[in-house]
């Protein structure tokens, strides 16, 4: 026969597995029930945001306004899938203890240029959805609405920092900011999309300090002028 303490033990035993396993079906459910209202939040979200970039292209056809929304809508969508399934990846080959850096180093390359191929894919497949629907100024009222407007604020920073460019180094600065925006537009945070477009100003700080401007000194003569100038 089992003895009192046996039996014991083997009751806080039992007590304890249903504790793990309750413990472990909570915490499923936990997940399962997180997953559908993150990604409720996140339609919500990019919803608003595809209104807001729509609403400023004067489209006064409420089909087509729904249409070219949920191409947005989808755009987004799409990238965050894209950028999220890397992530996932790129998590997992950091958390094998076997490989070292090399390998870690190589295996994320492949894996960020599969991603650049993907979205490289999708920007033209967006691009080509949108011309169906809006004007070129259109789309490119959509591209800067989806960066911040970084680029014409910049360019004109550029304009009125150095009121005397010449017009073949206007376009080459308008060329950069706009190869900046093109990258900008996938990228998956707001931070990043920021980081391109500082990329590509170093690119034309360079240009610039090579065509004989001093790019420090005219930056502190700007912010000067600036400060005298009347509030509005």
């Amino acid at each position: 026969m089992i003895s009192e303490f046996y039996k014991h033990m083997i009751i806080k035993k039992s007590l304890f597995l249903i504790v793990l396993i309750s413990a472990g079906v909570e915490l499923t459910y936990s997940q399962n029930v997180a997953a559908p209202v993150q990604k409720n939040n996140y339609i919500q979200v990019i919803t608003k945001r595809a209104e807001k970039i729509v609403s400023v292209l004067g489209i006064t056809d409420s089909a087509k306004f729904k249409r070219v929304q949920d191409i947005v809508i989808n755009q987004y969508e799409n990238l965050s899938a894209i950028h999220d399934g890397r992530n996932a990846k790129v998590k997992e080959i950091k958390s094998q203890p076997r490989l070292d850096k090399t390998a870690v180093g190589s295996q994320i390359a492949a894996i960020d240029s599969n991603m650049d191929i993907q979205l490289n894919n999708l920007h033209a497949q967006y691009l080509s959805k949108l011309s169906n629907d809006l004007t070129p100024p259109q789309i490119e009222a959509v591209k800067n609405a989806m960066t911040y407007r970084i680029l014409p604020l910049t360019y004109n920073a550029y304009l009125d920092e150095l009121p005397d460019l010449t017009d073949l180094q206007k376009s080459k600065i308008k060329m950069w900011l706009t190869q900046a925006r093109e990258h900008a537009i996938d990228a998956e945070s707001s931070e990043k999309k920021h980081a391109w477009f500082g990329k590509y100003k170093g690119k034309i700080n360079n240009y610039l300090s090579a065509q004989g401007y001093d790019m420090k000194k005219a930056g502190e003569e700007w912010q000067k002028r600036i400060k005298k100038e009347p509030k509005q």
